[in-house]
């Protein structure tokens, strides 16, 4: 928080270097975690307060703390309670205590925390950080899973059978452990069956299915994390999965515990640990176990770097609270959670995270808000009773009835920008609108940019909203004909953008507005049975048409532009007008002619004067020549070697002197990074102006510089 400030921040190691702090004049900012001095591996925050409270117990004779001291305790309804709080008070008897919360206070704290600190000085609250964009809604989902079991009467058998030999209050020690034998043998169907859940999430879901988002699936203990890791590990997600908790594996402890047959939880936990670790670094697992912090930063990392290839993390208490927990899309709860721990654990998925990402997701199988029924009915007599109605509203929207929503609206704004294109609505009248009615017309490909962009956004907008219940569709409200019509509106305007997308020859565009579209595409939407709506995939229709010629570019078209010559050539000699456009700057004399080229092409075919064919094999030629800098060695003197020189030959009136002194000026004047600096910029258009002697023309040619990769 004091980065960019000119500020050094010092931290206090135990209770004594913190009085001694207090006692000097030498640091003016420090800060102290003061309920962990004392604390020793993962032992509770008790310890620290003792350590602490001993500490100020035995004050130096001359104690004083220096300075107007101001106090801000972070997480205060935590941490500043009780004898904590009267201790800081007796080291800080005229210190201004501020505190801070990431959390809505509990009622039972509430009143507490306002004799501790007094009255609130500002509260900013989650509907009203939804409202302004810092934080992103929530969607929930509550999902059960059967645990019953055919033969409640074979499991007791069992376990008589497994016990025999053990006395009456063995036999009850073992049953309380355990709870009961037909949850213990139920709990392995159970994982698997939220394993496949999980699973067609992940092949189903926004984000999930594209690489972009990721999810955490609380469990209920060390060990379940570790049996669900196993049943994971058997999957797609193998190499994509880990565990992150606060266990650390130790042979002898495990071997320790180890007792009758069958292996203890330690001993599975340990070898479950031990394996992951040695597939993470490929390399014995007695190695490999002691890299167990090395293990969680990595696959922390990776986690929030490289969603695609951390897909999910599996934990139980760690990396649920504190700033530095990372973000996800998707937060699968196996576990029972209340108060401060589950609300910071859903928070987990609420952060901003790339345009793409609308929404955090919760999915609930512990059934935790037992009266989240609609969109915003009271859930606070669930595991949030503890709070404050107004303190939590609109934390949770449910999931199905928002999604109706979203849908609804993303419907109906792709309809209200569609509205205006001319009946009878066909292909042929979608790529006029958006595109060009006079195909190759620069000037209507340009006025028409803002209505295609808009389009990319919204049709993606409507891709994602479809997506997240494509297949619950029934479950969200709708009937049966209500589905199919979703089903081909979605698939029209998907099929529709695609089109106008290659048609305008806006193929990188679509990729800036929605990385996750494509894959949506060909995920939802069929133009039939068995054909995607583009071959082109991650290839534009001009490099196709350069590198395997007309027929394989024509193919790679839609069905409904392919079945139509005209739409063909408009769909060709837009992209090839769009290349020209994009591509002028580089070359304005050579990208003059050849648009010059395509204008006689065009008069060709609409005056029949060639045949569709050759007018094909034209239009391909002109594609090379289009995507060649310089137009290529053809045609040019043999001192000019380079595209660089020749596009100074091309936009110098074709002297070959000059262009060659001008380029050796440029050469010899540039230092690196020349075009964003001021005085090597001015360098290189003094080096241009001496040779060319003339103000205009120095300014042409330098802005032509600019654009050579060469310079």
């Amino acid at each position: 928080m004091f980065k960019g400030v000119n500020e050094q921040i010092y931290r206090t190691r135990s209770g004594s270097d913190l009085i001694d702090t207090l006692n000097s004049t030498t640091e003016s900012l420090f800060c102290s975690l003061v309920h962990k001095f004392g604390r020793q591996d993962n032992a509770a925050g008790d310890q620290g307060t003792k350590a602490f409270i001993e500490a100020i117990q035995q004050l130096p004779v001359d104690f004083q703390a220096k300075g107007d001291i101001h106090v801000f305790v972070d997480e205060c309804h935590r941490t500043q309670s009780g004898d904590l709080h009267q201790a800081m008070k007796a080291l800080l008897p005229n210190a201004l205590f501020i505190g801070f919360t990431g959390t809505p206070l509990l009622k039972v704290d509430q009143q507490k925390s306002i004799e501790v600190f007094g009255r609130y000085i500002h509260s900013y609250k989650f509907d009203q950080a939804v409202r302004e964009g810092v934080v992103l809604d929530l969607r929930y989902e509550a999902r059960a899973i059967d645990q019953s079991l055919t033969s409640p009467q074979k499991v007791d058998e069992w376990f008589d059978a497994k016990t025999r030999g053990l006395n009456d209050f063995s036999k009850v020690q073992l049953k309380k452990k355990w709870g009961t034998m037909q949850l213990v043998l139920s709990s392995q169907s159970r994982l698997e069956k939220i394993v496949a859940d999980i699973l067609m999430d992940m092949n189903t879901r926004p984000r999930l299915m594209d690489g972009h988002g990721n999810a955490m699936l609380v469990a209920g203990s060390i060990y379940e994390a570790c049996k669900f890791y196993e049943l994971f590990r058997k999957t797609e997600l193998q190499g994509k999965c880990a565990i992150v908790t606060s266990y650390t594996p130790s042979i002898d402890n495990a071997k320790g515990e180890t007792s009758g047959e069958g292996e203890t939880d330690n001993l599975l936990k340990y070898s479950v640990y031990a394996r992951m670790l040695a597939d993470w670094f490929s390399e014995p697992e007695k190695s490999a176990i002691q890299k167990m912090d090395r293990f969680e930063q990595e696959v922390k990392k990776k986690f929030i770097h490289e969603p695609g290839q951390m897909k999910l993390l599996i934990v139980v208490d760690k990396l649920l609270t504190g700033f530095d927990a990372p973000p996800a899309t998707y937060l699968y709860i196996d576990k029972q959670m209340k108060d401060h721990g589950l609300f910071q654990a859903i928070c987990r998925v609420n952060r901003l995270d790339g345009d793409d990402k609308e929404y955090g997701y919760i999915v609930d199988y512990k059934d935790l808000f037992k009266q989240l029924k609609g969109a915003v009915e009271d859930y606070t007599s669930g595991a949030f009773d503890g709070y404050d109605r107004s303190d939590v509203n609109g934390l949770l929207q449910n999931r199905l009835a928002k999604a109706r929503e979203k849908l609804e609206q993303a419907r109906e704004v792709v309809k209200e920008l569609c509205e205006p294109v001319e009946p009878p609505r066909d292909a042929s009248a979608y790529r006029h609108y958006f595109c060009a009615r006079n195909s190759g017309n620069a000037d209507q490909l340009r006025d028409n940019e803002p209505k295609r962009l808009k389009l990319y956004k919204l049709v993606a907008a409507l891709l994602r909203a479809y997506a997240s219940i494509a297949n619950e569709l029934p479950e969200a409200g709708y009937k049966p004909d209500e589905v199919e019509k979703i089903n081909n509106e979605v698939e029209q305007f998907a099929r529709i953008t695609q089109e106008v997308k290659l048609a305008s020859g806006d193929f990188i565009d679509l990729k800036l507005y929605e990385p996750a579209m494509r894959h949506l595409i060909d995920s939802y939407i069929q133009a039939d049975a068995s054909e995607k709506i583009s071959s082109l995939d991650d290839r534009s229709l001009l490099e196709l048409l350069m590198d395997q010629g007309p027929e394989a570019a024509v193919n790679a078209l839609p069905k409904s532009i392919k079945k139509n010559q005209e739409a063909v050539a408009e769909t060709i000699e837009n992209n090839i007008r769009k290349l020209i456009i994009n591509e002028s700057p580089v070359d304005p004399a050579y990208y003059e002619q050849l648009s010059k080229l395509l204008d006689a092409l065009i008069e060709q075919r609409r005056t029949a004067a060639v045949s569709y064919r050759e007018y094909l094999e034209k239009i391909a030629q002109l594609t090379r020549d289009t995507t060649t800098l310089g137009g290529g060695a053809g045609g040019y003197p043999e001192s000019l070697r380079v595209s660089e020189q020749r596009t100074l030959y091309n936009n110098l009136g074709q002297d070959v002197k000059l262009a060659l002194a001008v380029d050796s000026a440029i050469q010899n004047s540039r230092q690196d990074g020349w075009r964003e600096h001021p005085m090597k910029l001015k360098q290189v258009r003094l080096a241009i102006q001496d040779v060319l002697q003339d103000d205009a023309s120095t300014d042409q040619i330098l802005e032509l510089a600019k654009h050579q990769n060469g310079y």
